[in-house]
């Protein structure tokens, strides 16, 4: 699949994270061979770590916000991106970078 600049550099900031693509179920893979989670699998990794997200389309501003919050419904945090999988991609990267999932000290 060819991806746009926005996703590809989502995708590295993911891989910055520790995030490995060991298990590739639910995942899509770039023109250059790179693997990346879905949509899909990155709302279960979500709830892997107690989180649910939820994407949605700003019509306004033409782009996608990545909104997540706790097992009570507090909110945590928020990223926009220009598609549905680079805002997804950016939020699952922030995610692991605020609860250290997988980054070495």
């Amino acid at each position: 699949m060819k991806v746009g600049t926005g996703l590809e550099l989502a995708i590295d900031e993911l891989y910055c994270t520790g995030w490995s693509a060991l298990d590739s179920i639910g995942c899509e893979h770039t023109g250059d061979g790179k693997v990346y989670p879905s949509v899909v699998r990155v709302q279960k990794e979500f709830a892997q770590l107690g989180y649910e997200l939820q994407v949605g389309h700003i019509q306004l501003f033409d782009c996608f916000r990545a909104e997540w919050t706790d097992v009570v419904g507090n909110p945590v945090g928020a990223v926009v991106g220009s598609s549905e999988i680079e805002a997804a991609i950016y939020a699952l990267a922030r995610l692991r970078r605020n609860l250290k999932v997988g980054v070495n000290p």
